[in-house]
């Protein structure tokens, strides 16, 4: 949907400068050539104000050129404005956050068929990215970067390894255990059980988790990479691997797989603003208007 609405705006900015253009270049001149012999006065030195009244396509096309080119660009290569639509990326991310994904973070790719031309860079660990689902690309889909091309990743009885990638086996360093260190338990429900909240040292990064207690890993549902253990993957090149802060809540690459480096749309810096939507079922008000707004889970993502 949101690369439908991309197409549109380049579509609607394409037409608008071209109908702009092409006017100015055929119709405006003769327009004051007229205007000019009806009012005995040279063309050369009317001014716009004594324009005649412009066509309503032309009209239009001037006015909203400039406003639909502004926020293509902002949009395509600056920063796109998403909405958080569930718990998947609890504590970090919640129900309601409205984020800001930097479009530049990993390279500059053209709006419609998202080639990128200018590459400014890759994800690193740690990073929440947003990216086009792999199984249906007309999704997005926002996780935390944990595995890089050429890494092994292990998820283990709700531990994470990993692995990083080498070169050759003499420098290759030895599988790691992420450090994960318990902070309390209660202040989030999933199902009504109490999730314990954990603090994770993921490369540079510290972020916190949630795990549930006594959830099975559903280690059947796993995808299966031929060549290794049904919990564990090696990160093919040109791909990422991802999961979600809510390790119990989250589908995420244990279960599909990779992250293709052309379906990144971008790293989430920010969130914009926060709404809360706290309303009984019972309630007449529309779901969707929000009861509160969380200001202070306005600032940068970590």
């Amino acid at each position: 949907m949101a690369n439908y609405f991309s197409i549109f705006l380049v579509v609607l900015t394409v037409a608008s400068g071209l109908i702009w253009l092409i006017d100015s270049l055929m119709f405006a001149p003769k327009r004051r050539e007229r205007q000019a012999i009806a009012s005995n006065t040279s063309s050369d030195v009317m001014s716009k104000d004594q324009d005649v009244e412009l066509p309503w396509l032309v009209d239009t096309a001037q006015q909203i050129f400039p406003v639909i080119a502004f926020v293509m660009i902002l949009r395509s290569f600056l920063y796109e404005p998403f909405q958080i639509p569930s718990g998947s990326m609890m504590p970090t991310l919640l129900v309601g956050d409205f984020i800001l994904v930097e479009k530049f973070s990993y390279g500059l790719k053209d709006p419609v068929a998202r080639k990128k031309f200018v590459d400014l860079g890759e994800p690193e660990r740690g990073d929440v990215v947003v990216f086009k689902f792999p199984p249906n690309p007309s999704l997005d889909y926002i996780k935390r970067v944990v595995g890089l091309p050429g890494d092994t990743v292990i998820y283990r009885n709700k531990q994470l390894q990993i692995k990083p990638a080498c070169d050759s086996a003499e420098n290759c360093p030895p599988m790691e255990t992420v450090e994960l260190t318990f902070e309390t338990r209660g202040d989030a429900y999933q199902q009504l059980t109490p999730l314990e909240k954990y603090t994770e040292q993921l490369g540079d990064v510290t972020h916190q988790i949630y795990r549930k207690p006594g959830r099975s890993n559903y280690t059947s549902r796993y995808f299966k990479q031929p060549g290794t253990q049904n919990d564990e993957w090696i990160v093919p090149e040109g791909h990422y691997f991802v999961l979600g802060d809510n390790r119990d809540n989250s589908e995420d690459g244990r279960f599909w797989g990779f992250v293709p480096e052309e379906n990144l749309v971008g790293k989430a810096v920010a969130i914009w603003i926060s709404f809360e939507f706290d309303r009984v079922p019972s309630s007449w008000v529309p779901s969707w208007i929000p009861t509160g707004v969380r200001f202070e889970r306005v600032g940068s993502i970590i």
